[in-house]
């Protein structure tokens, strides 16, 4: 058997089994953890159990908030900790986000109104969360990023709330007396920024004293307990896989809601960060042998077809004679400067997905800006010349399949919401025009009309550059997407190494084009979140 082939089923056996193994690491975390899943009114609410010796007994509830763009499943790694370490835990849906159907209102450009729409969703779960079947009345909150302002303005409303714990905060109502018993804890690698807002919302409870870092002030009798943390090596997301983070939820937890039932011997702190790593490492090596069982698309090499010096071209792959560096950095660059100054002015709100519609346009744009920049760079040979339409298609329906479900399904179990509930079905394939318009450029200028070596990663680079000039010139409106762009890093290296193993199977860069389109406009369409017109 040729060593190639030995490779590929090495390969695909030692992925299924990293595959196997992570999950079920990451389901034994659930161990002893009951879990059920209802609604409030029109908010997806997923319940957590803790494990019980006395079924009668009764515990503290702690309801947990996700972040912008995020969805219940994003904050299993606390909910999974504070349940298996006797709490009853609800984690829900904020309005636009996740499964909840209703729109979040105001969007970027009425601040108080989403304000207003977060804050009532939450209130809601809070306030069910005082009679919830096996809690005991005791309530606290937990939220990250977008809803630690939410959070806050709730516990400051609601005497029933003994303590609170607030991720990556920032909020401009938190007083030196109120909420009663909060916890700030940041990444060490978040902004300074956010280093300096938990140090100040520390210090308003100091009489201005100089809050010294993990260090607890106050007395959590009287509720005027006060601390914050840097968990080390980790920034806005990240966090939410932190042990220091969780470990630090759990021991201000103790001490704000006071001695519970059943508690565990042995704490627990979930750990799924290294599971999710291997379970990706296993999905993405797998894709190596299975694109290989993909046919060829193209039939011969097409006419004027050559290499260039410096330049590696796969065998039989489509597409005129290659760029080579000297011509490729003008058609990556400009499109990246273009791009943000073209959209500056252009009014937004198209869409009713929150910054889903400037990404659109933004996919667009530039792809249509790449797409000349290759005709005047004269790479004009057409892209089916030589093409086998029925085996593309093919090509492109199964990487798209894998690109989606593959990577999309255990998203979905184990990170954060990946189906297109609702309106956002209809809003992925408006998202999907703008993906599919880039990625048909940047691929066939990466593979099919260049193969300089680094090309992909260099076009990436001045995309991401590009959305952080955007930032720079609306901060205002685009703010938020600041929180998403190592989210899109991380997937410009997975469908990446896709496109690449699936052009040197089948020749042709435009099957992964399609497919990374469908998968791109999928992320975007599914997490950011629906607002009202």
């Amino acid at each position: 058997m040729p060593p190639r082939i030995l490779a590929r089923l090495a390969t695909a056996l030692v992925a299924t089994a990293l595959i196997v193994f992570s999950v079920l690491q990451l389901d034994a975390a659930s161990t002893g953890v009951g879990i059920s899943r209802g609604q409030i009114g029109s908010i997806p609410v997923t319940t957590f159990q803790p494990p019980r010796k006395d079924p009668a007994s009764r515990h503290p509830v702690i309801v947990v908030a996700h972040g912008f763009a995020g969805s219940q499943q994003l904050m299993l790694p606390f909910a999974l900790t504070l349940a298996r370490n006797g709490y009853v835990v609800l984690t829900f849906d904020l309005p636009g986000h996740g499964r909840n159907s209703t729109p979040m209102a105001g969007g970027v450009t009425d601040f108080a109104a989403g304000t207003r729409a977060l804050l009532e969703a939450l209130g809601e779960v809070a306030q069910a969360a005082r009679r919830w079947p096996g809690g005991d009345g005791r309530v606290a909150l937990l939220g990250h990023s977008m809803a630690s302002d939410i959070v806050i303005r709730r516990a400051m409303l609601d005497d029933a709330v003994q303590g609170a714990v607030v991720l990556s905060a920032y909020s401009p109502v938190v007083t030196g007396t109120s909420p009663r018993n909060l916890l700030v804890v940041d990444g060490a690698w978040e902004p300074a920024m956010l280093h300096a807002e938990g140090l100040r919302i520390v210090g308003l409870a100091l009489g201005g004293a100089e809050p010294v870092e993990a260090r607890t002030y106050g007395d959590f009798a009287a509720g005027t307990a006060r601390r914050f943390v840097l968990a080390d090596g980790v920034e806005h997301i990240s966090i939410l896989y932190s042990s220091e983070a969780q470990r630090e939820a759990l021991d201000w937890f103790e001490r704000s809601l006071g001695p519970i039932p059943d508690r565990p011997s042995q704490r627990y702190v979930d750990a799924r960060g290294r599971w999710l790593a291997l379970l990706y490492l296993g999905l993405v090596a797998l894709a190596w042998p299975l694109a290989a069982l993909l046919p060829r698309v193209v039939a011969a090499p097409p006419a004027g077809h050559a290499s260039a010096a410096g330049v590696s071209a796969a065998p039989d792959a489509a597409g005129p004679a290659p760029l080579g560096w000297r011509g490729l950095w003008p058609v990556a660059v400009l499109p990246a400067i273009l791009t943000p100054l073209l959209l500056w002015q252009v009014p937004g709100g198209f869409l009713p997905i929150l910054l889903g519609d400037y990404l659109t346009l933004h996919f667009a744009l530039y792809g249509l800006l790449t797409a000349a920049g290759i005709w005047m760079a004269r790479q004009r040979g057409s892209p089916l010349t030589g093409v086998r339409p029925m085996a593309l298609a093919f090509a492109a329906l199964a990487a798209s399949v894998y690109g989606v479900f593959a990577i999309g399904l255990p998203l979905d179990r184990y990170v954060t919401s990946f189906a297109p509930a609702g309106i956002r079905a209809g809003l992925l394939v408006a998202v999907f025009c703008g993906t599919l318009a880039y990625f048909l450029a940047d691929e066939w200028l990466v593979r099919g009309a260049s193969r300089a070596r680094g090309a992909y990663a260099f076009t990436k680079l001045m995309f991401l550059l590009s959305l952080a000039f955007a930032i720079a010139l609306n901060p205002q409106r685009l703010f938020f997407l600041a929180i998403v762009v190592p989210a899109i890093l991380i997937a410009f290296v997975i469908y990446g190494l896709f496109s690449r193993w699936l052009f040197r199977s089948i020749g042709h860069p435009w099957a992964a084009a399609i497919a990374n389109a469908v998968a791109f406009a999928w992320l975007v369409a599914v997490t950011f979140p629906v607002v009202s017109p």
